[in-house]
């Protein structure tokens, strides 16, 4: 297995924004939620993890192919930067490996006898279920 994809710091704009919700006295004073936004196009991954992101029905990618991310699950505008980046690296190695290509592959000859084996024995008890009156 590869080692994880990795993210250039620089390539990431991170601005803090007022978290949603409850929080008090302290929710209208303190900027303590984050918006991360990462353009894939303009990122230095490689051309086929770009393509399987912007590829993925993801309604936080614009049709510019900018990944947006907002978090504000913590209290601190730090543990919410932090979560933001590991919830951001967690999405691009979703994709980093290639999907497996399966292949096709036809049932043995002992399968297709047991299954039809199985079907005639089924048959056979339900052709048996006879309504009483025609036995003569």
């Amino acid at each position: 297995m590869r080692a994880p994809l990795t993210i250039d710091e620089s390539e990431v704009s991170v601005t803090a924004i007022r978290a949603q919700g409850a929080g008090g006295q302290n929710v209208n004073k303190v900027s303590s939620a984050i918006h991360l936004r990462f353009d894939i196009v303009a990122s230095s991954l490689p051309d086929a993890v770009k393509q399987r992101l912007l590829a993925l029905p993801d309604s936080r990618v614009t049709h510019d192919g900018v990944f947006i991310l907002k978090a504000q699950q913590h209290r601190t505008q730090e543990m919410n930067r932090l979560d933001a980046f590991v919830r951001l690296h967690a999405w691009v190695n979703s994709v980093a490996l290639p999907p497996l290509v399966r292949r096709a592959t036809k049932p043995t000859r002992a399968s297709k006898v047991r299954r039809l084996e199985g079907k005639s024995q089924r048959s056979g008890i339900k052709a048996s279920r006879g309504k009483a009156g025609l036995q003569d």
